[in-house]
C-alpha cells in the first residue's frame, strides 16, 4: 500500500513484488502479475501442486 508521495515510486514497488515472487518460485507460481489499484498494488501467488 502506498501512502502520500510514495505513489511516485510505483515502479520500485512492482520490482519488489516481482523479486518476492522470484524468491518464492520453488513454493508457488505468480498467477497474476502486480497490478496497481488506486494506492494498493497486489499480486496473486498460488502454491505449486505436488
Amino acid at each position: 500500500m502506498f501512502r502520500g508521495r510514495e505513489i511516485v515510486f510505483k515502479e520500485q514497488g512492482e520490482l519488489l513484488l516481482l523479486r518476492f515472487a522470484n524468491e518464492l518460485e520453488e513454493f508457488g507460481k505468480a498467477e497474476q502479475l502486480p497490478v496497481l489499484e488506486g494506492k494498493k498494488m497486489q499480486m496473486v501467488i498460488a502454491p505449486k501442486k505436488k
